[in-house]
């Protein structure tokens, strides 16, 4: 059975008319440009209701962001679109079919400094989900669908605060410690979307060492002034 587009998904595309011009600015792309990128914000029905987000966790050996949480995404190759870019990477990382993925919008494109990235979010809709996994182990350890109602819960949300400066929304459910870019962006679509509940961002927690080598941060607007690095993008 083919499960209908969640509501919350048309209350973020009205959203999306009228941007909040404050948080977008803090990460406008400059008129020069810079390596662009897209990710897959994949949602799917979740067994007994409610929703599913597609998660995957990096290889714990790599030299970049090791055991780093992310959507799926990539670099956009030669005269590729960013919704084209975000459903090849999600193939190619994870096994997710193309053909079965309904686009639903592309959010305004964000730019992460440290790597010069410019990524374009792309939302979109599994309504009937498959089984799908890391397809290369030397690049992704694992892949899963994460409710969004324990992403929701205020008991495995805090800020995480870098070494370096970075504070940021984070969450740890399901072994998976969610934090920068992927945190962020999440939680700002939950936000837009009418989702987000109260939480208590003076709860701080020191981000885990395991995290520390890989990350700079860049001065920019916001509550420490700082952004983490997100290279792989």
């Amino acid at each position: 059975m083919t499960a209908a587009r969640p509501e919350w998904m048309a209350r973020l595309q009205s959203a999306l008319e009228y941007p909040d011009p404050e948080y977008f600015a803090r990460f406008q792309p400059p008129e020069e440009g810079g390596r662009e990128s897209a990710v897959l914000m994949l949602f799917a029905p979740a067994t007994g209701g409610g929703e599913d987000v597609v998660l995957t966790e990096r290889a714990h050996h790599l030299r970049s962001h090791p055991a780093q949480v992310s959507f799926p995404g990539g670099s956009l190759e030669p005269g590729e679109a960013p919704v084209q870019a975000a459903l090849r990477e999600a193939h190619e990382e994870v096994g997710i079919d193309p053909a079965g993925v309904d686009v639903v919008a592309e959010l305004p494109s964000l730019f992460l400094s440290p790597s010069q990235h410019i990524v374009t979010p792309v939302l979109a809709w599994w309504p009937v989900p498959a089984a799908f996994g890391a397809i290369d182990a030397g690049e992704v350890h694992r892949a899963e669908r994460v409710r969004v109602d324990h992403l929701l819960d205020a008991s495995i949300r805090f800020t995480t605060v870098h070494p370096m400066g970075y504070e940021g929304p984070a969450f740890e459910v399901d072994g998976l410690y969610i934090w920068g870019f992927t945190a962020m962006l999440f939680s700002r679509v939950m936000q837009l979307a009418g989702l987000e509940r109260p939480w208590d961002a003076d709860v701080r927690r020191p981000l885990p060492e395991r995290f520390h080598p890989r990350g700079r941060v860049a001065q920019g607007p916001g509550r420490s002034s700082s952004e983490p690095e997100e290279d792989r993008r």
